[in-house]
């Protein structure tokens, strides 16, 4: 019956019994809902109730927008174009401290790898995000009965928009206000070209009325083509995800030449504000259903939301279109080849291109499934090859890289199955298609 209902509601023309019928419907989900909640926090150690009772309070509130919330969020024929326009602390003896958000997945690892860094003159703080129960898609009901850890598949992390309540519930944030901080720049972790700019930073700090919220944007190439995008929307700067779009538009949003900006997740927010918006609860951030299917077979969803969709729920927001080399990020053993190629240095803690590179953008990488694992992809390279003059690089099935290789220009190399190539020490490939089994053996 529920799964029927949720598809009745996002499509069916409604009559007056109808519209009854879904609200009845919808009020008895949130109840059950609700009475499966207060089931689980009883099954947390005392000491923990009260931050599992604030914690679902969060999960409880965003469960009932997504019953309540029906149809695309964005009518595109609203939305507007924007106009075209245009290490720290010891250098400047400032304390800006460093935050990491983890989730209950991520957290012990997180200060294993911290505990090398104890001796540095840094301030780092973690915090974790909320945990949230997965839904099963048939009953709209949590799958686990249990708060305890040891139940993680039950549970999920809802995506880095759950900063903002987080940052509020650990603490920091009125720490931070305290000690008489600003602003918070946030960025995803894996975006190795993002650093505290101070042209940005200036900039904030000498308006007359700063913004709240500043998005950092940057130039959409035909790899980014799935990015979310700003544009203006009644009225206020709105980003823009491809979920949103309608099916019949996506074409439209990918294109480059229409929608010529997206978003590189590195942010600039108020503190203030981020205290306003969440002790007045008007945060808004479109939820994202995020369906999965366990090792078990059961089809699951999960509830997130992104940072950036935050930008309408603040004054004064704006974006800055800044360059290509402020959006690094290292997600696949891919992006990791080329910034530890000679195509990246580190200076005062930034990755800098090389100015021996003759274009600003660095080369199109695409390693094959025999790469994917950090462990197997260092494996296959003696040394990182020579790739300051390479644009195109794809690499498929068992190959292996010798010592001190150069690639130039656009270079193929595909080992079919049963075959293995491997790539000579000091070889130099230029413009070249290796197919079939090369192997060369030392003697």
């Amino acid at each position: 019956m529920t799964e029927n209902w949720t598809a009745f509601v996002r499509g069916h023309r409604r009559t007056g019994s109808d519209v009854q019928f879904i609200e009845r419907t919808r009020q008895d989900a949130q109840q059950s809902m609700g009475k499966e909640l207060q089931k689980l926090i009883l099954t947390a150690p005392t000491s923990q109730q009260d931050l599992a009772r604030t914690e679902l309070a969060g999960f409880e509130q965003l469960f009932g927008r997504y019953l309540q919330e029906t149809g695309p969020s964005v009518l595109w024929d609203k939305i507007k174009l924007l106009p075209e326009g245009g290490h720290l602390n010891r250098t400047h003896g400032t304390d800006v401290p460093l935050v990491l958000m983890n989730s209950f997945n991520t957290d012990e690892d997180t200060l294993k790898v911290l505990q090398r860094y104890g001796k540095l003159q840094l301030q780092i703080h973690t915090f974790n995000q909320s945990r949230y129960p997965r839904i099963n898609r048939e009953s709209l009901l949590p799958i686990g009965n249990s708060f305890t850890s040891d139940n993680t598949e039950s549970w999920y992390p809802p995506g880095h928009g759950d900063v903002y309540q987080s940052l509020v519930n650990s603490g920091l944030l009125k720490q931070f206000l305290d000690s008489g901080k600003k602003y918070v720049f946030i960025s995803n972790i894996d975006n190795l070209g993002a650093t505290v700019d101070l042209n940005i930073l200036n900039f904030l700090m000498e308006q007359e009325q700063p913004p709240e919220f500043v998005m950092e944007v940057t130039d959409k190439t035909r790899a980014d083509v799935k990015g979310g995008t700003l544009v203006e929307y009644e009225g206020k700067l709105r980003l823009l995800e491809i979920a949103q779009v309608p099916k019949e538009h996506v074409d439209e949003f990918k294109s480059v030449s229409k929608f010529k900006i997206f978003n590189t997740n590195n942010l600039w927010i108020s503190l203030d504000a981020i205290k306003r918006v969440t002790d007045d609860q008007s945060l808004h951030m479109e939820i994202i259903v995020n369906p999965k299917t366990l090792d078990n077979g059961v089809n699951v969803i999960q509830l997130e939301t992104a940072v950036g969709a935050a930008i309408k729920s603040f004054e004064g927001a704006m974006g800055i279109n800044v360059p290509r080399r402020r959006f690094l990020p290292v997600k696949t053993t891919s992006d990791l080849l080329i910034v530890m190629s000679n195509l990246y240095s580190l200076h005062t803690g930034a990755l800098q291109m090389n100015p021996k590179r003759s274009f600003p953008q660095g080369p199109l990488v695409k390693l094959g499934s025999h790469f994917s694992k950090v462990k197997d992809y260092l494996s296959r390279f003696s040394s990182i090859p020579d790739m300051l003059e390479l644009d195109h690089l794809t690499v498929s099935g068992d190959v292996t890289f010798g010592k001190n290789v150069s690639l130039k220009g656009t270079v193929i190399i595909i080992a079919n199955h049963g075959d293995r190539i491997d790539i000579p020490a000091g070889a130099l490939l230029e413009n070249k298609i290796v197919s079939g089994n090369l192997r060369i053996l030392d003697h």
